[in-house]
């Protein structure tokens, strides 16, 4: 679902991306190790979640340092080829084939001196950039913090729903998965924002954070920058240079992508016209749309079949 601008539910930039692109998929994973171990995962449209739940270990990125992880630790994985081992050293073999062959996705190698817990949560590939691009590649969240022991919790709940049969217990491992997102990606907010550029990172801004959430509520109205600024209590300079440094692009292009985002998003849900959707994103015309459209996805508006 989308939130339409004649909504009554308040609306947050935050929750109205994930609600238009979030999880299309959820998967929980287990890994119970002992002794030398290491495996590689390749590069997804998806959000990683890792909870150590016992013992430790290493993460290794591409180009960084190795991160190790210990118990009550939390970690935020974005789209990035990564590793975990025991020993960053080591050769991992190949995660996804021996995942795909365990039982309840669960891997157990060697023994069970370390727990990890984690929980994929894949998103739509027509608004997968939009988010995974505003987050980082890593994120660790450090035992101590608040939102590392909410986030282990729901790790926890998520890896319980995962191995009962019970009724309903496929939605409520998708529910939890959706509190992880939101849990993580505060905390990101919480700690790292202020340093990050990217319109998630902005969010923390008082008047950028204003500014995106108009734009977001609102983004068939025929914003201006001036029109904007005025919104926030800025003036038009201040706010235009303010909006490019946080969010990584100037108001109106960032204005240009969310619509042709939506616009993706309605279209493929086959319940509205070409011309529909091009009023629903603030277009008139229907070459303007078109345009846009096909400068941002290289192709003309279309239903799909």
């Amino acid at each position: 679902m989308i939130l339409s601008s004649s909504s009554k539910v308040a609306v947050d930039p935050l929750s109205d991306a994930l609600i238009a692109f979030g999880s299309g998929s959820v998967q929980a994973t287990r890994l119970e190790a002992a002794g030398d171990w290491s495996l590689g995962f390749a590069s997804r449209n998806r959000l990683k979640f890792i909870g150590v739940i016992r013992g430790k270990c290493c993460l290794v990125f591409p180009d960084h340092d190795p991160e190790w992880l210990e118990e009550g630790d939390v970690a935020l994985i974005g789209r990035t080829d990564y590793i975990v081992a025991s020993d960053p050293s080591l050769e991992p073999a190949h995660g996804a084939p021996l995942y795909a062959a365990s039982d309840e996705d669960t891997l157990r190698l060697g023994g069970d001196d370390v727990l990890v817990i984690g929980s994929s949560v894949g998103l739509d590939d027509a608004g997968a950039g939009f988010v995974l691009d505003a987050l980082p590649s890593f994120y660790r969240i450090a035992q101590g913090f608040g939102e590392a022991e909410t986030i282990s919790r729901l790790l926890a709940f998520v890896d319980r729903e995962a191995r009962i049969d019970r009724p309903g217990s496929r939605l409520v491992a998708m529910r939890l998965a959706e509190l992880l997102l939101i849990e993580g990606v505060r905390a990101f907010i919480a700690t790292e924002g202020a340093l990050c550029a990217g319109w998630i990172g902005a969010l923390g801004d008082k008047q950028v954070g204003a500014a995106l959430t108009l734009i977001h509520a609102h983004p068939e109205r025929q914003w201006t920058v001036p029109g904007l600024a005025a919104e926030v209590g800025l003036s038009r300079s201040g706010f235009s240079e303010r909006f490019s440094r946080r969010v990584g692009r100037p108001p109106l292009d960032y204005l240009r992508q969310w619509r042709m985002m939506l616009a993706r998003r309605l279209l493929a849900q086959n319940e509205l016209s070409a011309d529909q959707v091009a009023r629903r994103v603030g277009y008139s015309s229907q070459s303007a749309f078109g345009f846009a459209y096909k400068r941002t996805f290289g192709s003309s508006p279309k239903r799909s079949a």
